[in-house]
């Protein structure tokens, strides 16, 4: 079996970023601990920064950590990302976790033209793949336009829900995709989330589901984009698709959000426009010799990422602890794999890589939900862990964001 390590590369541009992350500490005085990232190796600064949450609530996160006396270094950041493998891990060295914790987990969905148009393909699927080809090309018949050059909320998109109401072809899904609302929902619970190496799950049941390799915004409590790192949002398309309202089985169940390796922080050498510009890729290799490539190319995002962030946080919905926010896929797999129409399912064991060139690689296997490592390390926990190790969320008390 390949290890997780052999699919990784790092940001083409490591070196000028600003990275940090979270690691696990074995042992009796272990627990989470945040980490600094840089070609030095991995270094715990949780005695100066005990939450990921409280640093992206400074006024200056990237100052903070520039201006920082390292702690113990963990490793180098190649041993970390090595024993994160789930399947070859060593329990009494450091190993990385998703790099956020006290957030809450958000979702931007129909965000792209193709992956709203497959959307309405589950949907009116009813959930059964087989049907999907010819649904597929009967709605692209009715649209008639490319549903990436219209603008959500505005008069084109309005002339254009009323020729489809007509028709019979309206859906929920075009209704978040060109209308002036977003869609953003709860992914997952904070804490939950896994990290590079972790088992990925997908319900056994689920007979139609695929990966969705997305960019993922950190934001502060007030509203600023502080930086980003690479998630993927697992998604049964079968139970989505036999009713929107079943989105939470489809989107949270165990391991079905991955979010990692690092988060890079804006400053100088990366910023929003950045994310804007930036390719998102997909590899997906199966032991049985299937390979899926795929790219989602964020140019191509119906909606700005600052807007969603707007539509997420404002003076009507606030996140005391922050947050996170992907961003939404282009890409939703048709290539086929199992027969009967339908394209693209999951197969125990297969290996996912999401690649950004400023953000380098996050990878996972796929296992059933009900063999993934159960969540169990909640806000509880994490708080008598931190407790009990004598760190307070800013132990250096910098100025907070205003």
């Amino acid at each position: 079996m390949a290890t997780l390590f052999d699919h990784y590369t790092a940001a083409d541009d490591f070196a000028a970023g600003t990275w940090v992350g979270r690691a696990w500490l074995p042992g009796g005085a272990g627990g989470p601990a945040v980490v600094a990232i840089d070609s030095d190796g991995v270094f715990d600064i949780s005695a100066s920064v005990a939450t990921v949450s409280a640093l992206f609530e400074l006024q200056d996160p990237v100052g903070f950590l520039r201006g920082l006396r390292r702690g113990a270094r963990l490793g180098s950041v190649e041993a970390l990302l090595r024993n994160s493998d789930a399947a070859t891990r060593d329990t009494g060295v450091p190993w990385l976790l998703a790099p956020i914790d006290c957030q809450a987990i958000k979702a931007a969905g129909v965000t792209f033209a193709a992956s709203m148009v497959e959307r309405v393909v589950e949907e009116q699927a009813k959930g059964d793949p087989g049907a999907a080809d010819a649904i597929r090309s009967a709605l692209a018949a009715e649209i008639g336009v490319d549903l990436g050059s219209v603008k959500p909320g505005s008069e084109v998109a309005a002339q254009l829900k009323v020729a489809l109401v007509a028709r019979g072809f309206w859906s929920q899904y075009l209704e978040v995709g060109i209308g002036p609302d977003a869609e953003v929902f709860t992914k997952a619970q904070p804490l939950s989330a896994v990290g590079f190496g972790a088992d990925i799950g997908v319900h056994p049941a689920s007979t139609w589901n695929n990966p969705e390799p997305e960019i993922v915004l950190l934001v502060s409590s007030r509203g600023r984009i502080v930086g980003a790192t690479l998630g993927n949002d697992v998604n049964l398309r079968d139970v989505e698709g036999r009713s929107a309202l079943l989105l939470s089985k489809a989107k949270d169940n165990n391991g079905s959000t991955s979010i990692g390796p690092f988060v890079r922080l804006f400053d100088e050498h990366f910023s929003l426009d950045d994310i804007r510009q930036t390719d998102v890729a997909l590899r997906v290799e199966g032991t049985d010799g299937f390979v899926l490539d795929g790219l989602s190319s964020m140019s191509r995002i119906s909606r700005d990422p600052s807007d969603i962030v707007g539509q997420t946080v404002s003076a009507h919905h606030q996140y005391p602890d922050g947050f996170c926010l992907f961003l939404g896929t282009m890409f939703a797999p048709t290539q086929e794999r199992a027969g009967g129409g339908g394209g693209f399912t999951h197969k125990p064991d297969d290996i996912v890589v999401i690649r950004s060139r400023h953000l380098g690689a996050l990878v996972n296997r796929v296992r059933p939900t009900d063999q993934v490592p159960p969540w169990t390390f909640g806000m509880r926990a994490l708080i008598a862990n931190l407790a009990a190790r004598g760190l307070s969320e800013v132990a250096v008390t910098p100025k907070l964001e205003a």
